[in-house]
This record gives structure tokens, sequence and C-alpha cells, in this order.
């Protein structure tokens, strides 16, 4: 099965011409023939239905149709990886990331990617609310879990999970946690995330999920803040490992209810489309990836 084969097959159907399609492609009408049928000779089956005047898809063409799309984008996406191996990595990024990962996680390894890269410059925005990726002019963003809109781009560069911790004043002054059922006897520090307030905390143990309705007297809109109270003995704090790495290896936070896991909080690098995504793109999620790697080895013992 050839690769100019699949491209031609997805012009023709955009077209609805093999002779337009052929224009586009650059190519004979008689190519472009034979290659279509060469390929519905692989398939074993007809892709279109031929008249003297149109052309259309058949039924195994339409549903063929969706995967060819689909896997002429990957190996774009791929090109591009191997490209930016080799490409002048420079310009303006506009990248948007969460209070607390942003401060005091990220910040140092942009250093040391812009250090890297000297001619790249970076616009950053910093905040828990979500940008738009095209009123702020948002080129990639960094969010907590997959994205709702399908036509997002989304990469994993992350495994992590929420952790309970309060700080040793506060479990000396109000006592240590053993039960879920003793959250409701605890100020629970609250933040806020896409202007929705994270007041249910989702506990796992055994391949039972547990949701606990928990109570505030604070609450605000940057994560941040939710952890500093925490270290300030204000409260229990429910937040990524990834963020508590070094308040837990320092022993400002202390992590609480050990024996259950706490719900998902997996970090994506999202963009608007596939053609946003650029070498430098690439090359700041495989960064990002291996760093968090790094950063949760720390405590990895802690979280298993």
């Amino acid at each position: 099965m050839q690769l100019n084969d699949l491209k031609l097959f997805v012009r023709v159907a955009d077209c609805g011409s093999l002779t337009a399609a052929a224009v586009e492609l650059d190519i004979s009408s008689a190519v472009a023939s034979a290659g279509l049928k060469r390929l519905e000779k692989e398939l074993g089956t007809a892709l279109f239905i031929r008249s003297t005047r149109s052309l259309r898809l058949t039924d195994a063409g339409e549903r063929y149709l969706i995967h060819c799309r689909r896997a002429l984008s990957d190996l774009e996406v791929g090109q591009r990886a191997i490209e930016s191996t080799q490409a002048s990595i420079s310009g303006l990024v506009s990248f948007s990331v969460p209070s607390d990962v942003g401060r005091n996680v990220l910040l140092p390894w942009l250093d040391d990617f812009l250090l890297a890269y000297p001619e790249l410059k970076l616009r950053l925005h910093i905040g828990d609310n979500l940008s738009d990726f095209y009123h702020d002019k948002i080129d990639v963003a960094l969010r907590s879990g997959v994205p709702k809109d399908s036509s997002l781009v989304a990469f994993k560069v992350c495994n992590s999970r929420r952790v309970l911790c309060a700080s040793p004043d506060y479990i000396a002054q109000f006592g240590d946690i053993t039960a879920l059922e003793q959250l409701a006897e605890h100020n629970c520090l609250f933040f806020m995330l896409d202007e929705r307030t994270h007041d249910q905390w989702v506990f796992n143990k055994d391949g039972q999920q547990y949701k606990v309705r928990v109570t505030a007297n604070r609450i605000c809109n940057d994560a941040d803040i939710a952890r500093r109270w925490a270290i300030a003995g204000q409260g229990l704090v429910f937040k990524s490992w990834l963020d508590l790495t070094e308040d837990i290896e320092t022993g400002r936070l202390v992590p609480l209810l050990t024996d259950y896991r706490g719900e998902s909080a997996d970090l994506y690098l999202v963009c608007p489309g596939r053609e946003h995504v650029t070498p430098v793109i690439l090359l700041l999620r495989d960064m990002i990836r291996e760093r968090c790697k790094q950063r949760l080895a720390r405590v990895k013992h802690l979280m298993d």
C-alpha cells in the first residue's frame, strides 16, 4: 500500500472528482486512476461508485476515509517529530500553565529550555482558569485531565494523582486522620478549577471509589494559595503529588490516608489543532514529560 495512493484517495473524496484531485496533486488523470485502482485492489473492495458525470464514496469508502484521514494526520505529526531535531527552534510560543505547577515546578524547567534554545521567545500565562486558545492567542496549554473538546490535540506528559496532606502543626493541633469519615471534622482548603470549586474529593481503595463532600472556611481561585494555606497549618489540602513533591520531601506537608489512592491528576499538553503541533511543541512535550518522571520518582515509594 503506497502513501501517495492514500493521499490521492482523500483528495478524490474531498474534490468529488478524479480529474480535480489529479490537478491538485499535479499528476495526470491516468496516473490518478491507476493509483486509485491499485488501492482498491489492495483493500479488496470498491471505494467509489463511478458514473460518467460523478464519483461518490461507497459505504466501505466512507468508513475507510475516517481511518485514512487519521492515519495521514498521525504520519504528519510523526514527520514533524523527526523534523524537530533538525529544525531551527525560534520564534514566539505562548504557553498557558496552572498556577501551582507553573510557579513552583515549571519555571526552572522553562529557564533550562530557553537556555537550550536561545532564539526562542516565551509568553507565559499562569492561572487555573482555562485559557481560550483563540481569544487569548495561546499556542499550547498544560491542563489537568483529558480535554473534553475532541478537536483539541492532547499529549499526556504526566501520570499523577491527588494526595491528602496537612502540615505537622495542623496534625499536632487537630490530630491524625485514619478514616475518610473524619474529613467531615476538618477544615479542607478549596481551590477552583475553571471556575468550579473543587469541594468533592475522590478516593479509591480495593477497586472501590469513594466520593467525599468536604467543607472549608477558605477558598481561592489559585491552587497555589491552597497549598500555602496548608503549609501554614490552616487545613487539609488535596492536590497532585507533582505539586507537593518538595513540600512532602522537606516535611512541610505530611501525606495522610495513604492506604487510599487519590483521584487522577494526569497532566496533558494541549494544542488547539494538529496544525499547531510544531517542532517547538514536541520538544516542550518531551522535556516536560521527562522532568515530571524524574520529579515523581523522588516520591514513588510513598505513592505506591
